[in-house]
């Protein structure tokens, strides 16, 4: 991945400080230490279990199917979910944990039963876009999952593409157990830990939360007006 270039920054810096009366600051900014911290008392102490309980309970106010089963049920469950979808095309990221958890074989199954199959292929640039828009179904792994919202975070790089999860008619997500956190807070906390280990963000954060919906107008709910239209999740007990 390429790193860009800050141009003109000093200068930029010294107009803002100017425009505020001082001189710019160059020491380093110690952060302030709370007295109280409110968001991390949020599920605070619950169990892996307890917190899929609650994740469940969240699905089912955001209009999201969700399948908890075994990585040793997964295999066999997967193409049942796929075909409850509707099959015919899928698109998904290049990612390892599709090895990792048994579905390299299950996606290849589905390429042999006429399902066309696309994994996400930086080197074909924007014809990765135009499979994930003919797509029926998109698939991606969810790198942390919010307990309290039923939220999936996805971490976008070279081989995950936003668009799979945003442009097919149906998204499915395949959630590691492992990846449950209460919420928001500690979401942050683990792009913050990216950021110094890695030196960068992922490229593109994306928190997924059921299917698209909206009630801008007249309060009326409306799902899929500007992504899927249906959402379900796998939940693999993988402790």
């Amino acid at each position: 991945m390429t790193t860009g270039t800050i141009h003109n920054k000093d200068k930029f810096l010294r107009k803002i400080a100017d425009q505020l009366g001082r001189k710019r600051r160059t020491e380093k900014v110690e952060l302030p230490k709370w007295s109280k911290l409110p968001q991390y008392e949020v599920f605070d102490g619950l169990s892996k279990d307890e917190l899929l309980d609650q994740f469940v309970l969240q699905c089912e106010n955001i209009h999201t199917n969700v399948v908890v089963t075994t990585q040793a049920e997964l295999k066999e469950m997967f193409p049942k979910i796929i075909n409850d979808l509707g099959g015919k095309s899928i698109v998904h990221w290049k990612d390892p944990r599709f090895d990792e958890y048994g579905l390299r074989e299950a996606l290849e199954n589905q390429k042999k039963s006429g399902v066309s199959v696309h994994e996400w292929n930086k080197d074909l640039g924007k014809r990765n876009i135009e499979k994930a828009e003919q797509a029926n179904i998109g698939i991606t792994f969810s790198d942390v999952t919010l307990a309290e919202s039923g939220t999936c975070v996805l971490h976008s790089d070279n081989g995950k593409g936003r668009s799979v999860s945003l442009l097919p008619e149906k998204y499915l997500a395949i959630i590691p157990k492992s990846t449950l956190v209460p919420r928001m807070t500690q979401a942050t906390d683990k792009i913050h830990e990216i950021a110094q280990k890695n030196g960068r963000m992922p490229s593109c954060i994306n928190f997924i939360s059921g299917p698209s919906n909206s009630a801008d107008i007249e309060l009326r709910l409306v799902v899929g007006v500007h992504g899927p239209v249906k959402a379900t999740y796998i939940v693999i007990d993988d402790k």
